[in-house]
């Protein structure tokens, strides 16, 4: 039985997903609380770290591996390193820090030369820290402006309130699910320009996490 069940785990698809961004934007926040649904508000990692956890996504029960780079884009070699194992990709920035925003083009730039050789990288353009609408800096508009730029989708989030934490998940894996991995049946639509636009709703409901 034991080794029915192991066997079954090792055969749910895998999907590895690298939060990347500006330090302070609120990465580890965000990945704990889709993790743990718990807001951590003074963690500071001092390293990369990844969690794994098994959700059910449109029906279909898959893995998620999230790293949490801590930073780390700063150093090119582990950076690449990183950019070079992920699937999909959590641009994130603050929306109360316009200088993080303006990161995301260079985070976005190492990441396309990295994966030169793939035809579609799964990337979302997230911006956290929703719940300081009150220091709000920067428009969601002129964010939507870039994503459209970039054919991609634009997010806002807020590890505290936990206000689209799953939903950006989601969409990432939808679209690395359709575009990349087309055995697991997930709906998905392909514009004209070539960009994703994921269709339907998007339950997704939490199998206990792992930290590796």
């Amino acid at each position: 039985m034991a080794a029915n069940k192991s066997k079954t785990q090792s055969s749910l698809v895998l999907h590895k997903v690298i939060m990347v961004g500006s330090g302070g934007v609120g990465k580890s926040a965000l990945t704990l609380q889709f993790m743990y649904d718990e807001f951590v508000e003074d963690y500071e990692p001092t390293k990369a770290d990844s969690y794994r956890k098994k959700v059910v996504l449109d029906g279909e029960e898959v893995q998620i591996d999230i790293l949490d780079t801590a930073g780390q884009e700063d150093y090119a070699a582990i950076r690449d390193n990183y950019f070079r194992s992920g699937e999909g990709f959590l641009l994130v920035f603050s929306i109360t820090e316009p200088e993080s925003f303006s990161a995301t083009s260079d985070f976005r730039s190492q990441i396309l030369r990295v994966k030169a050789e793939e035809d579609k990288i799964p990337l979302l353009l997230v911006g956290n820290k929703s719940d300081l609408e009150d220091r709000r800096q920067l428009s969601a508009d002129e964010a939507r402006t870039k994503a459209d730029e970039w054919s991609v989708q634009y997010v806002e989030t807020s590890a505290k309130t936990r206000a689209n934490v799953d939903k950006v998940c989601a969409l990432n894996i939808l679209i690395l699910s359709e575009c990349m991995i087309l055995h697991v049946k997930l709906r998905c639509h392909i514009n004209s320009d070539g960009s994703v636009k994921p269709s339907g709703n998007l339950p997704l409901s939490p199998v206990k996490p792992t930290r590796k």
